[in-house]
């Protein structure tokens, strides 16, 4: 484990190796799990008034399910979820090519808002979980994603420095300077 102030990174977020590889996998981890994205609590308000701006790149079912369930729904542990559409895909879900894609990322692409996603989304695989004062970054191994655990491998690019632009969007550039000092000391370690 690495210990950065109140934050505690597990060992795999810098051993493992990633790289998504959406010709693979067709962006599945967005269509099957239990439950939809993790949602940050300033989150919530983006989404409602951003809707309009993000629905035309959702499909008529997302649509559907927010109309019913709302722009994001309480978990079972009192914190919010985007909606699901039968109790699997996203309801933000947009498809390119048979690949499935965040309508929200879409927009975001296309200029029409700021927000690019979610940040448990753009995260993911790392998932974040608070206890108190502390807040733990763990990887979250799925086998829908062993191709990009491949492609990862075939890049030699660690699971931390493919997400940093959202562990830096979640931490800060000072933190992730720090964890990527931490990994370059632990790869010095094994090395010798």
């Amino acid at each position: 484990m690495i210990l950065i102030d109140d934050i505690i990174v597990s060992d795999q977020i810098v051993e493992e190796y990633f790289h998504c590889d959406l010709s693979k996998c067709k962006g599945v981890c967005c269509v099957e799990g239990e439950t939809g994205a993790p949602l940050e609590d300033e989150e919530l308000p983006l989404l409602k008034s951003l809707y309009p701006l993000i629905k035309k790149y959702l499909t008529e079912e997302g649509k559907g399910a927010i109309r019913k369930q709302g722009y994001f729904v309480k978990g079972k542990k009192g914190n919010y979820n985007t909606p699901l559409v039968d109790g699997k895909a996203c309801a933000y879900i947009h498809y390119e090519n048979g690949i499935a894609k965040c309508g929200i990322e879409k927009a975001y692409e296309e200029g029409e808002i700021t927000f690019q996603k979610p940040l448990s989304c753009h995260l993911y695989p790392i998932r974040v979980t608070a206890t108190g004062e502390m807040q733990f970054v763990n990887y979250d191994e799925w086998e829908i994603c062993n191709a990009a655990c491949d492609l990862g491998k075939m890049k030699k690019l660690p699971l931390y420095k493919f997400l940093k632009a959202p562990l830096i969007r979640k931490f800060g550039k000072e933190t992730y300077e720090a964890l990527e000092a931490s990994a370059e000391h632990l790869s010095k370690d094994v090395t010798r």
